[in-house]
């Protein structure tokens, strides 16, 4: 397993320095402009011209992004369970929270901004607002995702309702938690990120303004190398939590 895990990890980046590669030389070969489309070799010198500004930005955009994922997984957790356990909530929650998701998010930024302002809150709301839909769903799906004949062997063993749902329901909702959770992280990293396009004097989104408006093209990838590395850093971070939570609870 792990030499297989080392596989594909060597497959991965060996995949990138291809694409790379691919990529530097079709910039010179090809004469394109750096506005257009700068070489790797420019955007690794503008990422490292500008490590601090990107450090100090990214840490920023890392704790809206914290903050709006958490509000959603203990928000989105407690939705779940009380459209299950609850046929009015079933009926009026539920509802309402698929009208919500089919509101396009960015329509929303701008009155997100005016309603809490170009501060800390409105990014917080955006990458909750990204990420709370599939916590909801995916916790809903493992909690009615039960077998029927373990239902069965804790009704038989007369479990009570409490007893049912902290041994059996929980465990068994685990996984498509987890799953719903690495879904939701990179959604609410584009929230976060969406926040700032709209509304903000900081964060990477405002960098990626800020360096688009003055042609600072390698600058603007720059900027999108840290969006996505800190989007694969908070997914593979919720990986390996799941795991560790799904092989002590066994």
């Amino acid at each position: 397993m792990k030499a297989s895990a080392n596989r594909g990890l060597l497959e991965g980046l060996l995949f990138f320095v291809v694409l790379g590669v691919i990529w530097e030389a079709s910039v010179h070969v090809f004469d394109i402009k750096p506005y257009l489309l700068p070489a790797i070799s420019d955007i690794a010198d503008a990422l490292w011209q500008s490590r601090a500004i990107i450090w100090e930005n990214s840490l920023i955009t890392l704790g809206e992004v914290l903050w709006g994922f958490l509000s959603a997984v203990v928000l989105g957790v407690l939705i779940a369970v009380l459209i299950y356990f609850v046929p009015l909530a079933r009926r009026t929650l539920y509802p309402f929270m698929i009208a919500l998701q089919s509101i396009p998010k960015i329509g929303l930024a701008p009155l997100i901004v005016v309603w809490f302002g170009y501060g800390l809150s409105s990014k917080v709301i955006m990458a909750f607002l990204f990420a709370f839909f599939p916590i909801v769903i995916s916790t809903l799906g493992g909690l009615g995702g039960v077998p029927a004949h373990l239902e069965e062997h804790f009704r038989a063993m007369r479990a009570s309702p409490w007893a049912t749902f902290w041994r059996l329901r929980v465990p068994s909702a685990l996984p498509n938690f987890v799953d719903g959770c690495k879904v939701a992280m990179p959604l609410a990293v584009i929230g976060a990120i969406v926040g700032e396009f709209v509304g903000s004097n900081d964060g990477l989104g405002n960098l990626i303004l800020m360096a688009t408006g003055s042609s600072q093209t390698a600058l603007t990838f720059a900027a999108l190398a840290a969006v996505t590395a800190l989007s694969l850093a908070l997914f593979y971070i919720i990986e390996l939590l799941g795991r560790l939570v799904w092989w002590r609870s066994n």
